[in-house]
């Protein structure tokens, strides 16, 4: 029996919070909030990840890729000391997680990096945005084919636009009007462009992978906690090639700004990245936080015309905006279904 104070049960009356009894909406508050703070992670990682791609470019040119990917997993790994260690609430890791976490680090960091690097070394900036815009559609094809993720209207209209604003911008001429103080310059010339796009496109597989298998994880590791496990095992990975690297290198030639271009590339790259995207999956399906990899090659492009010089145009701006309605239809609640008996 229902009373003033609670449910009335023979061991005595069961009190209940006040909202389960005055209909109030203080846990879909907390609900919201907890999609909010998820979408703002996932937001926050892709806008990383195109920083980061960006950025490397001028790296490249200075380090060879696997010794390059080597330090970044090394310095992230130095960083993320710490979160190796398995929380108290947190269960041990059957053979089935450690395959997945296995994975995780060789498809969406290890081969990532790896083909990201090479393909950015192999071709332009622009032709890294077409290819890049192709993440959204493949994140989501491949949540609804491996995880059973529904996918509804509004996910394949915002997939549509997303990679509709990212060709446009991508395929709009950019110019470059001058060479930007400190940065290296960037060589027009690619005649390796074809295998760079090729790269390219399967950085764009990689990171659908980690897109769906990160899901995966999310359900039963903690964020920090896998972000040092994968990149513990992209050290591993990349240490045989890194270290034959290192003795032949000259790192007295690096100038110290390629060194704190480094340590940002490391840290935004191996921590800060997975952490953020690990904690949006924890609430958000996996085919609907696809669409916030269209922020990648916005970031990407962003980067182009601050830092590197290019030409910002009406076309590159219709571009954002497409961007900015598929996230709004990828975030936006849907609305209630009209339910009879409802006043």
């Amino acid at each position: 029996m229902v009373t003033a104070h609670g449910i009335q049960t023979p061991r005595g009356p069961l009190r209940l919070p006040y909202y389960a009894l005055d209909n109030c909406p203080a846990p879909r508050v907390t609900h919201r909030f907890q999609k909010s703070l998820a979408y703002a992670s996932l937001a926050l990682s892709m806008t990383l990840v195109g920083s980061y791609v960006a950025l490397s470019k001028p790296l490249v040119a200075i380090l060879p890729v696997l010794l390059l990917a080597w330090l970044r997993f090394g310095i992230a790994a130095i960083a993320m000391l710490a979160w190796l260690k398995k929380p108290a609430e947190e269960g041990p890791l059957d053979r089935r997680t450690w395959g997945l976490l296995f994975l995780e680090s060789f498809l969406g960091n290890f081969m990532f990096s790896i083909c990201m690097l090479f393909g950015v070394s192999m071709t332009s900036t622009l032709s890294a945005g077409v290819i890049l815009s192709a993440i959204p559609a493949a994140s989501a094809l491949m949540g609804w084919y491996f995880l059973k993720e529904r996918i509804g209207w509004r996910i394949w209209a915002a997939v549509a636009l997303a990679v509709l604003g990212i060709a446009l911008l991508a395929l709009a001429r950019s110019v470059p009007v001058a060479a930007t103080p400190g940065l290296a310059q960037m060589p027009q010339d690619y005649p390796h462009a074809l295998w760079g796009n090729l790269l390219l496109f399967g950085a764009v597989l990689c990171e659908a992978a980690y897109v769906v298998i990160g899901k995966r994880l999310s359900a039963t590791v903690s964020p920090k906690r896998i972000a040092a496990l994968i990149n513990l095992n992209g050290f591993a990975l990349s240490t045989p090639a890194g270290l034959y690297l290192a003795w032949h290198f000259d790192f007295g030639a690096v100038q110290v700004q390629w060194w704190l271009l480094l340590v940002f590339y490391a840290l935004a790259a191996s921590v800060w990245v997975v952490w953020l995207w690990m904690t949006g999956l924890k609430t958000i399906p996996a085919t609907q936080a696809g669409v916030f990899t269209v922020l990648l090659p916005l970031a990407t492009a962003t980067i182009g015309v601050l830092g590197f010089g290019e030409q910002f145009t009406q076309v590159q701006a219709v571009a954002f905006a497409l961007a900015l309605v598929s996230l709004l239809l990828a975030t936006l609640p849907e609305p209630k279904a009209h339910q009879w008996g409802q006043a």
